[in-house]
């Protein structure tokens, strides 16, 4: 027993750089897991920590051990949701985190017909455009919308594409022209999406160049907005010209509330092309609560418009 809580403090130290952030994790006093830890080197007779006032990382002895004993925590993890659910329909608390525009389009039809479903099933989401610390939180499911980057011990799951769709209400292209080429835009109001500071070069690739030239346009105006919900309302009002996610404006796109301009050509193409994931810690991988949620929302996705590609990877 001693060994498994050994194990298990080494990886939380490991993981968060620090006793005191381990010990929040795991809801230990730091001096808990300081002795743990100690009993641990002590026992293998090995140094496994380079610890100083700033900072706790890895001796080279101390990674190989981390890896082993995660892949042994992995398994155990796994091993317990397996036999849970033999026998067991999706139940207990999902916590669940998501962007704020896209859970209030798309995610109450699913918790809807989540809690139709898997009654006993509690769901407690979580809405922030910031990234959460998907352990330190013990999230269960996080959507992402964007780059998946190379985060170790976390399953991806594509939803959907993130296509970007130039657009403007009809009135202010009637009012100011339809842009024919990129450098049109220079004479328009583009609706910028702010979040550290203005973003003013749009990228352009004419369709089926792939691995042509690229155009930037130094766009200019007068909205700057940190949520793409503000800058889609501004576009619908007429404000100007803006670059949104494809399942953002596909329903406006439909009814004819904002039109799509420059479509023979791609927004943001290449290596800034993004998905939609759902993302999950590995040893969440059986979990049937999150399987069930993760299914549901593909289903209910495909039925929306503007959005795409929601059953591949």
């Amino acid at each position: 027993m001693n060994k498994f809580a050994e194990m298990q403090v080494f990886v939380a130290v490991a993981d968060t750089s620090g006793f005191s952030a381990a010990a929040r994790r795991l809801g230990l006093a730091p001096s808990s897991v300081l002795r743990l830890v100690d009993a641990l080197e002590e026992r293998l007779g090995a140094k496994l920590l380079n610890r100083s006032t700033r900072s706790v990382t890895l001796t080279e002895g101390g990674r190989s051990f981390y890896e082993r004993v995660q892949l042994i925590l992995e398994q155990l993890d796994a091993a317990d949701i397996a036999a849970a659910a033999l026998d067991e329909e999706p139940q207990g608390v999902l916590r669940v985190t998501a962007p704020v525009t896209f859970s209030t389009m798309y995610l109450m039809p699913v918790c809807r017909e989540l809690h139709r479903r898997y009654p006993l099933l509690q769901l407690d989401l979580q809405l922030s455009d910031g990234m959460s610390n998907m352990i330190d939180e013990s999230i269960d499911v996080a959507i992402r919308i964007g780059a998946t980057g190379d985060q170790p011990n976390v399953i991806a799951r594509r939803l959907a594409s993130h296509d970007r769709v130039i657009c403007a209400s009809g009135e202010y292209l009637r009012a100011r022209g339809t842009p024919q080429k990129p450098s049109d835009l220079l004479a328009h109001h583009c609706l910028q999406f702010c979040y550290d500071g203005p973003r003013r070069g749009w990228r352009f690739r004419r369709i089926g160049a792939a691995g042509g030239a690229i155009e930037e346009v130094n766009v200019q105006g007068n909205f700057f907005a940190n949520n793409a919900e503000m800058l889609r309302q501004a576009a619908v009002n007429g404000r100007g010209v803006a670059m949104l996610a494809s399942w953002l404006v596909g329903a406006d796109l439909s009814a004819g509330r904002l039109v799509g301009v420059l479509g023979e050509f791609e927004a943001n193409p290449g290596a800034m092309d993004v998905g939609m994931f759902a993302m999950y810690p590995a040893n969440r991988r059986g979990s049937v609560k999150v399987k069930a949620f993760i299914d549901l929302l593909i289903e209910q996705l495909a039925a929306h418009p503007g959005i795409a590609d929601s059953s591949r990877r």
